[in-house]
């Protein structure tokens, strides 16, 4: 996969150095970062956590309900006629699999606990948008990619960084926006990425 993404980025960057409009303007945004500076969002993950644990406390509490039947069953398996350790097995399993279909109802793919979060962080990833949005526009930016995305982005700039832009734009605290700025492990160190000097 990270081989796909890389192959990805280099037919990315030769398409820009080909283009004949190699004029255009692109930057990128630390997504990961914005959201952690907003209330909003540690406030949805503290929620999602919340709603997590409840779910999981009710999976466990039902796997230990069947435990104990399962214990009944074996400690008094000798004295059950054929028809009554068919019937406990026939419960116990149904149990089983009562948890097994909750289990992926809450925490399978596209379960609740997705849906819970998607509808959780609806707002702030749209306040996000809005403010990326404006910075485009006012910068006269044709592309903008998210560093904290599954796009591999294998060496950032921070003279592409429109971080702060969008930040400002949200009205957030900039002044501890060093993250971007630091090489992340096997990114090259050059003066170019210990600048702090924004886009213009």
């Amino acid at each position: 996969m990270r081989m796909k993404k890389g192959l990805f980025l280099l037919l990315l960057c030769s398409l820009f150095g080909a283009s004949s409009a190699s004029a255009q303007k692109f930057g990128y945004i630390d997504s990961e970062f914005i959201l952690s500076k907003m209330p909003e969002y540690q406030k949805a993950l503290t929620e999602i956590d919340k709603f997590a644990d409840k779910w999981s406390r009710e999976i466990l509490d039902k796997n230990a309900e069947i435990e104990k039947l399962q214990r009944a069953y074996q400690a008094e398996e000798i004295l059950l006629t054929d028809d009554m350790k068919r019937e406990r097995q026939r419960v116990i399993g149904d149990k089983e699999r009562e948890v097994r279909e909750y289990n992926n109802k809450i925490f399978g793919y596209e379960g609740m606990l997705f849906s819970k979060k998607k509808e959780l962080i609806k707002t702030p990833m749209e306040r996000v948008n809005r403010a990326v949005e404006k910075i485009v526009a006012q910068k006269k930016l044709d592309f903008i990619f998210d560093k904290a995305s599954d796009f591999v982005m294998i060496y950032t700039n921070p003279k592409h960084d429109y971080t702060d832009y969008v930040m400002e734009e949200m009205g957030l605290d900039v002044e501890t926006k060093q993250k971007s700025n630091t090489p992340v492990a096997g990114q090259p160190t050059t003066p170019a990425t210990q600048s702090t000097a924004k886009p213009k």
